[in-house]
């Protein structure tokens, strides 16, 4: 579809929902992990052959996954209305900006909704990895991977309910960095991982993990808000019973930094001070904070802060209840569970197809209503992208 036509699709599907867009679910596969079976497919709806596993789902998301197979718009959510209109999120972002984000915000941030949610639901913990910090990232065309989780409440934690982060503090006090070389060299085991440690996933919790941290998120069905990008170098060899292919290593790297510096190039992506915090826990957990100055039945409290790349909240509104929601510009909206309406669409928590919205910026800062209309309580998740929220909590600094 050309751009005249994005624009006039996405022209038609704001004036129907009067500034807000109903999304279909984004499904991501990956291949080298079983798959946590928690994401409300099928059984055999899971398993995609040569792609892997269904192992992710993304939300409102703009950003392509990067896969070694796949299609051609895998982690893109297609926007849809009641007539069979169906157009990428992306490409309405791309064709008209303003209409989306508003005029202000799209002039000071070209790069779109600058942020990415999904949830991840694996079924043995995730390999020890990092996301290159910006000036790494840049070297390869894309963005930094800031990300945070958050742990939601009332499903199964899986067998391995522990995130291992970052280093020993020793081994960045004592600059001993190359203790972890062997391990990316000899790529043969999960030994690497009796130099971190572990904490563990508490359902309403989560943490907040900058990108240069290295870390092993465990088994926890977990919602995660992230920059928007996909970068990573993978730092465990053995996993989940299977050697992974050294290639995720190397990922991210440009080939003339493999060829000068092989498995030495990935460690520069290390922050040694943050990996090595003996506060580490203190100075990144996530617990619920309360949003001040919420109109209604319903509770706000902010779930993804301590920092200004992006903000996610968490509304529940009881049976019965109505909550007014106004907000500084454009978010999405996952509805966990519960049934209702939302900015005036049916909602329902557990229905892909009815459970994601983009509440565009006309849309989002006029004022709108989340309605209960169900027996029990509404639970929304709300996304926000850079610099939309300038007053979200910040966690006091413990240590040095």
């Amino acid at each position: 579809m050309d751009t005249a036509s994005t624009r006039a699709t996405l022209d038609r599907l704001l004036a129907a929902g009067d500034g807000v867009l109903r999304c279909d679910p984004a499904w991501v596969a990956r291949d080298f992990l079983p798959p946590g079976r928690r994401l409300g497919l099928r059984e055999e709806e899971y398993d995609v052959g040569e792609r892997g596993f269904i192992c992710e789902r993304w939300l409102a998301s703009s950003t392509k996954a990067d896969n070694r197979v796949g299609p051609d718009d895998e982690g893109l959510s297609h926007v849809v209305g009641d007539h069979g209109e169906r157009i990428l999120l992306r490409d309405a972002v791309a064709a008209d900006p303003a209409a989306i984000l508003g005029t202000a915000y799209a002039a000071t941030h070209p790069g779109g909704l600058g942020r990415l949610a999904k949830i991840f639901d694996y079924g043995y913990r995730l390999p020890y990895h990092i996301h290159p910090p910006q000036e790494y990232a840049a070297l390869v065309g894309c963005n930094a991977k800031d990300e945070s989780y958050h742990f939601p409440a009332g499903v199964e934690l899986g067998a391995h309910p522990e995130t291992f982060f970052g280093v020993h503090p020793w081994i960045a006090e004592q600059g001993a960095h190359e203790i972890l070389l062997p391990y990316l060299v000899d790529w043969d085991s999960d030994l690497i991982l009796r130099h971190a440690r572990a904490e563990l996933q508490v359902p309403g919790e989560g943490f907040h993990v900058p990108s240069g941290v290295l870390h092993a998120p465990g088994t926890a069905l977990t919602i995660e808000l992230q920059e928007d990008s996909d970068v990573l170098a993978m730092f465990q060899a053995l996993n989940a019973g299977r050697i992974i292919s050294k290639d995720l290593l190397f990922k991210d790297v440009r080939l003339q930094d493999r060829e000068a510096e092989g498995e030495r190039f990935p460690l520069r992506f290390v922050d040694w001070e943050t990996n090595g915090d003996p506060w580490f826990y203190e100075n990144r957990h996530l617990s619920p904070q309360p949003v001040a100055g919420a109109t209604g039945d319903g509770a706000e409290t902010w779930v993804f802060y301590n920092t200004d790349k992006y903000a996610g909240k968490r509304l529940v509104v009881p049976a019965g209840g109505t909550h007014q929601v106004q907000e500084p510009g454009v978010y999405s909206v996952f509805v966990w569970s519960g049934e209702g309406r939302y900015a005036g669409f049916e909602v329902r928590g557990g229905a892909p197809g009815l459970d994601e919205l983009v509440v565009t910026h006309d849309a989002a800062t006029r004022e709108h209503e989340v309605v209960n209309a169900g027996r029990d309580d509404l639970v929304a998740f709300m996304f926000f992208g850079p610099d939309l929220h300038t007053q979200t909590p910040t966690i006091p600094r413990h240590g040095r």
